[in-house]
């Protein structure tokens, strides 16, 4: 199994002071509320964490795209490849993802193409769209945002494998165009897909035989979307693997489960009652109405998962101690061997040969996000790369339309 740390760089400081009224983060959040010195050090602590991986034998970390918001200050996640290039050794680099339909495709096939020879072939190039923050940042209509992410990607794809090119598109359009330099992996870096539960983008992903990463959370709806993305697969020609999948998983090694729920869910509150979807939305509904979805989004989804797959904003806003309490029984929270076994059943009951693990998505101190990086590599890690996973057990039970079951690895 592969291992990788996914790390969204939220801002070093705790900023629920500034709540109006209790609930939510102003935004736009003002430039008197942003101290340099703590960018600066969080740049640094997470650079320093980032070649402890290396050292340790992790396989990987994974970075994001966000705008204007104390969330995360990886608002270019290729500068950001490109320091954790010449800071690390053998350490793949996912970038997860840029956001397509936001950017001159071009200069981000060339960026791409740069940051594998700058770290020797170790790029893995996520791409997503993003959330709907970043449009109003971009000032792009969310109703394009399909429309552009698919054209983007049929460029990008085409500047890297294609001698020289042309396009014309709907809107970008380019002419006799061989860029250089070229990407280091043959015939282009992997490409990856975040999913958080859009019918439409695990369609695309099964045409493109790309590898994604399934939902937000585990349960009922990560479920659904593995057998509907099985299904799409196999209806394009295409045999799933346990290749196809990584998993998101939050973790944390302690000498109980009590302690470790005690020591980590202060961040956990941060991050999912502040810092995520700050200035945003992120109910299914609300993205509906603005063309950012279809209205047949979730339709795959099963009715008992309706509720997750809506993302209301009360389920992260209104989260209590309680609530973390009550989830962390089922999470990799506690004893190393309680972590382990935890990691390996879910990349079992999913059928993912990569994990991608986080420890830190709510600023928490520098010094308990390498302790966690340390621990969980002398106590865990081994038993993970050790355990490969071999099947898709949801994909023997979702044959594809008006076909037999797909073959699975």
């Amino acid at each position: 199994m592969k291992v990788f740390v996914f790390d969204l760089l939220a801002y070093g400081e705790n900023l629920d002071h500034l709540k109006n009224g209790g609930t939510e983060l102003p935004y736009p959040l003002s430039k008197q509320h942003f101290r340099p010195e703590v960018a600066v050090r969080t740049y640094a602590e997470h650079l320093d964490a980032w070649e402890e991986l290396d050292r340790l034998g992790y396989d990987g970390v994974g970075f994001n795209e966000h705008h204007c918001s104390p969330y995360g200050l990886m608002n270019s996640p290729n500068l950001m490849a490109s320091a954790a290039a010449q800071r690390t050794k053998r350490l793949k680099l996912l970038i997860y993802g840029n956001l397509l339909p936001l950017h001159e495709p071009l200069r981000l096939a060339e960026e791409l193409a740069m940051l594998d020879c700058l770290s020797n072939g170790r790029i893995i190039s996520g791409f997503a769209r993003g959330i709907p923050r970043e449009y109003q940042v971009h000032n792009v209509p969310l109703d394009q945002s399909r429309a552009r992410f698919e054209e983007a990607y049929d460029i990008v794809t085409r500047a890297w494998t294609e001698d020289v090119f042309s396009y014309s598109g709907k809107f970008w359009s380019y002419r006799d165009v061989a860029i250089w330099p070229r990407p280091v992996q043959r015939p282009h870096p992997p490409v990856w897909i975040p999913i958080v539960g859009s019918k439409e983008s695990i369609e695309f992903a099964g045409r493109h035989d790309i590898p994604i990463t399934p939902g937000l959370a585990g349960g009922g709806l990560r479920n659904d979307i593995i057998r509907f993305y099985a299904r799409c697969l196999a209806d394009a020609g295409h045999r799933i693997t346990p290749d196809h999948m990584s998993l998101a998983l939050n973790a944390y090694v302690a000498d109980s489960k009590a302690q470790a729920v005690s020591e980590v869910a202060p961040y956990h509150l941060y991050f999912n009652r502040t810092l995520f979807s700050h200035g945003s939305f992120t109910e299914t509904a609300a993205q509906r109405r603005v063309g950012y979805v279809s209205q047949s989004s979730t339709d795959y989804v099963r009715p008992e998962n309706q509720r997750a797959a809506a993302l209301l904003r009360e389920d992260f806003r209104n989260m209590t101690m309680a609530d973390v309490e009550r989830m962390a029984e089922n999470m990799p929270w506690g004893t190393a061997s309680e972590v382990a076994e935890r990691i390996v059943a879910q990349a079992e009951a999913a059928g993912a040969n990569t994990v991608q693990i986080g420890f830190n998505r709510g600023a928490m101190p520098h010094d308990m996000f390498m302790n966690q990086i340390r621990r969980f590599a002398a106590e865990v890690l081994p038993r993970l790369q050790a355990h490969e996973v071999k099947k898709v057990p949801l994909a023997e039970a979702a044959p594809p339309r008006g076909k037999a079951a797909p073959m699975v690895a």
